[in-house]
């Protein structure tokens, strides 16, 4: 586990508030205090409490050696001045529980900032990447050595067995509201972290479809702690089918939702998949009703994007790839009906009925080069009747027909 030099000690954390949690987790130690006030009321004697006291340093150290000893993740961590630290924070920590054990006026008092101190190293420990089963096996082992050590000065202290007992209970009360407090930190930092991670995660997303120049985006994909990839390819999935295709993507996705004029689409901005690896996009995708644009290098992905949304609205397959000339013929659609109109000219004077059945002809013929007896099969009549159709389209077409730049304007109009 990497050092963490500037964790902040247990001792120097009570400045820093947790409201929302101690209200909650003082009245369970208050109901312990309260139970045994009602039944056997534990007041350690003066030479006790006073033995505790000075055994604090050593206890503190039994503590962190038995942590660093039996948890490897803490090895690194508690050794040089971070075992300072905690050492000093182990030790805040069971001062205060003397203070309870008292069963002073104030026993409650220096609860409130134990617990504080408790949750926010909660928080530090996510921020620093333990887990919380480190932390909790920390507190079991520190509940233990800590019993041990107190338990024993107790007895030779003379310490009755039926306080003993009580003693016992206080002990590992104390030390699960700690626990307790930590957890809730640690869990509370990684959803406040996830969040914010999350926000940055989709900024860096929305200024990559905005073509945001260099500038921009490399400090926010820094920020966002996202390595970026080669490529980017932009993915449309309906919202229904997010949660399947996710998981199976890289873990590096980008994931957009609230798309203008998409409400019910999800888009995946997905790292590398060029190459081999698109066919195993295309397959993770496959009758999910998705939809996958080009590859693109990372910043440029806003293409990517682009010609997806095209292919979406034209209601296309999976893969813009196979869409290629549809998408081109289809770029402009006012252009496409200009052009359309120009070229068939031609067909101006004839009856509606006549001039589809020759445009149809046309387009076949155009297609398959003139084979007629392909044309035919395509339309379903006879070749006499291609014959026959095409007689009239050179009639009404003349020699552009053998004009390559007629040709190629047809074929894009009629495609």
């Amino acid at each position: 586990m990497p050092s963490r030099p500037n964790l902040p000690s247990l001792a120097s954390l009570p400045t820093l508030r947790a409201p929302r949690l101690l209200p909650n987790l003082l009245p369970r130690l208050t109901r312990h205090t309260e139970r045994r006030a009602e039944g056997h009321a534990l007041l350690l004697e003066p030479h006790i409490l006073s033995a505790m006291r000075e055994a604090l340093p050593r206890a503190s150290d039994a503590v962190v050696a038995a942590i660093i000893d039996e948890v490897p993740s803490y090895h690194s961590a508690l050794s040089g001045p971070m075992g300072a630290q905690i050492r000093t924070a182990v030790e805040g920590a069971l001062g205060g529980f003397l203070s309870i054990a008292a069963r002073s006026e104030e026993s409650l008092a220096p609860t409130a900032p134990a617990l504080e101190g408790a949750y926010q190293l909660g928080r530090v420990e996510a921020r620093n990447g333990s887990t919380t089963e480190a932390l909790l096996a920390a507190y079991r082992i520190g509940a233990r050595v800590s019993w041990r050590e107190m338990s024993t000065i107790a007895v030779a202290g003379g310490l009755s067995s039926e306080s003993l007992v009580e003693f016992a209970e206080l002990v590992f009360a104390y030390i699960d509201e700690l626990s307790d407090a930590s957890a809730a930190g640690h869990a509370d930092e990684l959803t406040t972290t996830g969040r914010a991670h999350q926000r940055l995660l989709e900024r860096l997303a929305r200024q990559l479809l905005a073509g945001a120049a260099p500038d921009v985006l490399d400090p926010l994909a820094e920020r966002a702690g996202w390595t970026p990839p080669t490529t980017l390819t932009a993915v449309l999935v309906p919202v229904s089918q997010a949660s399947s295709v996710i998981p199976a993507v890289s873990a590096e996705t980008l994931a957009l939702t609230e798309l203008p004029d998409l409400l019910d689409q999800t888009l995946l901005l997905v790292p590398d998949a060029h190459g081999k690896r698109r066919s195993l996009l295309l397959r993770t995708l496959e009758g999910r009703g998705a939809l996958a644009g080009p590859a693109r290098p990372w910043r440029d992905v806003g293409v990517s994007y682009d010609r997806v949304r095209r292919a979406y609205a034209a209601g296309l397959g999976n893969d813009t790839e196979q869409h290629l000339v549809s998408l081109v013929v289809g770029a402009d659609q006012e252009a496409l009906a200009d052009l359309r109109a120009s070229v068939l000219a031609p067909f101006a004077k004839l009856r509606p009925a006549t001039v589809d059945k020759l445009t149809e002809t046309l387009r076949s013929w155009l297609l398959h080069q003139g084979r007629r007896d392909e044309v035919a099969a395509e339309l379903f009549v006879h070749p006499q009747t291609v014959r026959y159709r095409m007689t009239q389209i050179r009639e009404a077409f003349g020699d552009k027909l053998d004009d390559p730049a007629t040709v190629q304007a047809l074929i894009v109009a009629l495609a």
